[in-house]
């Protein structure tokens, strides 16, 4: 899935277009990776941007929104659990990363990816450790990117109650790991992820998984 917006960047049209990209959901076993590029306008500012893990859940509700109203140009992509099992989780955020570059309304001049790792792009592009709290526009994909999928979450929990997904997101904690040991594996885990394989050789109780 993807989706774009923007402005049409009328104020980023004279200077420099930069797109900061980040993700969010890599470590998790369930759901998709969510991956977001974002072009700031300077004539339409939005204060308070920051790395998405710095600000409160109400907070980045708020940013999120102010930034698809006022960027000059965005996008997201999700990559589903299917297509991270069939390349890996490294591979399959990278290319998300290079296909929320290349659907941003606008093409970017230079890139920066958050982290240490920065996959190939069509113009001049750097990977920056803490990006997310060092450059507005990699924090501003890292609210798009959490925000998006923490309301994926919230919808797969609905779909399948008893693993307790709008709380822990997909992380591996102590209530996601019993309820995999107890009800199986769904089909939006990732089955590549050790503690799925696991489940889906011992399913639990029932012997039956909820596909």
């Amino acid at each position: 899935m993807q989706e774009t917006g923007g402005t049409g960047g009328h104020g980023a049209a004279t200077g420099t277009l930069v797109a900061g990209v980040d993700e969010a959901g890599r470590g998790p076993l369930a759901g998709p990776v969510v991956v977001a590029a974002v072009i700031l306008d300077p004539k339409r500012p939005v204060p308070g941007i920051n790395d998405s893990k710095r600000l409160t859940a109400r907070r980045r509700e708020a940013l999120a929104a102010a930034i698809r109203e006022q960027a000059a140009a965005w996008a997201i992509i999700h990559v589903e659990p299917a297509e991270i099992d069939a390349l890996n989780i490294f591979q399959a955020t990278l290319q998300a990363m290079q296909r929320a570059v290349a659907c941003l309304p606008l093409p970017p001049q230079r890139v920066l990816v958050d982290g240490n790792h920065c996959p190939a792009m069509p113009c001049a592009a750097e990977a920056l450790v803490g990006g997310d709290g060092l450059e507005p526009t990699i924090g501003a994909a890292s609210i798009l990117a959490k925000v998006d999928r923490d309301r994926i979450m919230v919808e797969l929990d609905a779909r399948w109650p008893g693993y307790g997904f709008a709380r822990h997101k997909g992380y591996p904690t102590a209530e996601h790991m019993e309820a995999l040991k107890r009800l199986g594996a769904t089909a939006v885990h990732r089955r590549s992820f050790a503690p799925v394989k696991q489940a889906l050789h011992d399913p639990g109780e029932t012997g039956e998984l909820p596909f």
